[in-house]
């Protein structure tokens, strides 16, 4: 059983991609062949943005938007701490500092209120300015971006949303992707639109930010790349990851259906024995992945190893107890959430090609553990 089966995937559009790659190898093109920029309008169509800009990795997606709003030295950059490494990694790249926020309990994106203890705490202490707030749509759930530009509009923040695990998710009629001043994603294969590599992208309706985002991606170019107006990075989508992406984004719709129904499933299934992830409020999560909670998790995990079921644990550690963040700020509230998830949370199997007989299987060896542990712990 695999816990993201991107087999099934590739044998569903295997003549697709033939051809697609095919293509790319004979016509040459490799660096910014026309194929990135029919992605950049198909991707953009799909989100519902004005534009699109292809880059790398979902790294410099969070990166270049930064260099591009000019935050930097003496600058404050709030962040969920439960989230992957890469969120605050650009912050401390762009020399400013990234603060961190605990999660909410239930969604586990950034929580409102220790979002609003950070930035009054940082405006009392003088020393840095608030600049941003990059909140991250976490497992492919969006945050609650209606009460976060409420605050940004507020605070005169900068909003990056950090939608690596969401494309192809929604929230009261917008699209992942859509939320914010600006977004960056993430191509990562394992990610629900993904590549076959590295690769990444921004989306903003602002033309302005949009020219400067190609600008600094393509080593600061103006004019012609020999024109230098800033001081970029190299950061540009292959010809190929666009060609795969392009085939792959057509048949996105029809998985987020599937996503979507695997996850009811669990949930259906889960819900009695164990805190199981559900799809709250108008919209859907793209389900990047499907979460649990047991204060069981250890032993779980241990039993699902053994029956050949895949689970995997996000986050082993939050990011204001790394070592390479445990200096920077964190909000006065407390990161309660943030430190205890850690302890029961779990990952299982999540992708549109998981059949229902194995979803059963994985349901079933769940239920069973539990139930015998409850049992023993009575007698």
């Amino acid at each position: 059983m695999q816990f993201i089966d991107l087999g099934a995937q590739r044998a569903r559009i295997r003549d697709r991609l033939k051809a697609a790659i095919d293509g790319v190898v004979e016509d040459g093109r490799y660096i910014l062949g026309p194929q990135v920029a029919e992605f950049e309008k198909k991707l953009a169509a799909y989100v519902g943005t004005r534009h699109v800009v292809a880059c790398a990795n979902g790294t410099d997606a969070l990166l270049l938007p930064l260099y591009a709003s000019g935050v930097g030295p003496g600058d404050a950059v709030f962040v969920p701490s439960f989230t992957f490494a890469a969120t605050a990694e650009v912050v401390a790249l762009a020399k400013a500092e990234p603060v961190f926020v605990d999660v909410d309990a239930e969604t586990y994106n950034i929580d409102i209120e220790s979002l609003e203890a950070a930035i009054a705490m940082v405006k009392k202490e003088g020393r840095l300015k608030p600049k941003a707030i990059i909140p991250v749509d976490l497992f492919g759930l969006t945050a609650d971006y209606g009460a976060i530009m409420e605050i940004a509009d507020r605070e005169n923040l900068l909003v990056i949303e950090d939608a690596a695990q969401s494309i192809g998710g929604s929230a009261d009629g917008t699209m992942c992707g859509a939320f914010g001043h600006v977004a960056g994603t993430s191509f990562y294969p394992a990610k629900p639109l993904g590549c076959y590599g590295d690769g990444g992208a921004m989306f903003t309706n602002d033309d302005a930010l949009a020219e400067k985002l190609r600008s600094f991606a393509f080593h600061g170019k103006g004019e012609t790349q020999y024109d230098n107006v800033h001081v970029g990075i190299n950061s540009r989508l292959d010809t190929l990851q666009a060609a795969i992406l392009i085939e792959k984004l057509a048949i996105l719709e029809d998985e987020m259906e599937a996503r979507h129904r695997v996850a009811q499933r669990y949930a259906e299934g889960l819900g009695d024995v164990v805190k199981a992830a559900r799809n709250p409020g108008q919209g859907r999560s793209a389900w990047a992945q499907y979460a649990i909670e047991t204060p069981k998790r250890d032993g779980l995990k241990a039993h699902l190893q053994e029956k050949g079921i895949p689970s995997v644990i996000y986050y082993v550690k939050p990011l204001h107890l790394q070592v390479a963040y445990r200096d920077f700020p964190r909000t006065p509230a407390g990161l309660t959430v943030s430190e205890t998830l850690p302890e029961r949370i779990l990952c299982l199997p999540m992708h549109p090609y998981l059949s229902e007989a194995d979803q059963d299987r994985i349901i079933e060896t769940i239920r069973n553990y539990i139930g015998s542990n409850s049992a023993a712990a009575a007698e």
